[in-house]
């Protein structure tokens, strides 16, 4: 895979972010959740997290999907309305070809340019040493580990906090 772009993401993309986001959640440590949604549960998570004015956005190499990411809210509570939360998943074929950072830099620019201060990672344990780097490579810091928060796979879970500001930050108030 030499050449991949990176774009908004449609309805028809959920089977594909479906079939990447499955082993995430069946096997691997990355996602918490137990039971990986169907394709229709996938594309109503799309729909909400668009019609609430995010980006979602997918890699594609040769016509396929290889890789997805969104920000959404990281908190409903209002005093949290200017930080979001992104999330990145790539199928095995696109890791550590540069299709993350892709992904991770075109959300920061785009949710810097909807007016967004702050952006977080919540990352499924500890160990995954992969999104940790991509995320320190774009600019975030440590914030905090959460010990053992989640139990997966017959083992206790680490959740690591890592942020990044957008914009001014915290040196101003949001407009």
């Amino acid at each position: 895979m030499a050449d991949f772009m990176t774009r908004a993401a449609r309805p028809t993309d959920a089977e594909a972010v479906a079939r990447i986001y499955r082993p995430a959640v069946l096997t691997g440590t990355a996602s918490f959740e137990l039971e990986p949604p169907d394709v229709a549960e996938m594309g109503r998570r799309m729909g909400g997290v668009v019609a609430a004015g995010y980006p979602y956005l997918v890699a594609e190499s040769g016509g396929v999907v290889i890789g997805f990411g969104y920000v959404n809210a990281y908190r409903s509570r209002p005093a949290y309305r200017w930080s979001v939360e992104d999330s990145i998943y790539l199928a095995p074929e696109a890791q550590g070809m540069g299709v993350g950072r892709a992904l991770l830099e075109r959300l920061i620019e785009a949710a810097t340019l909807q007016g967004y201060r702050q952006m977080v990672a919540v990352i499924g344990d500890s160990a995954q040493l992969p999104s940790i780097r991509l995320h320190r490579g774009c600019g975030f810091h440590f914030a905090g580990t959460l010990h053992a928060i989640g139990f997966k796979g017959g083992r206790w879970l680490d959740g690591v906090l890592m942020q990044r500001p957008l914009g001014d930050g915290d040196r101003t108030p949001p407009t």
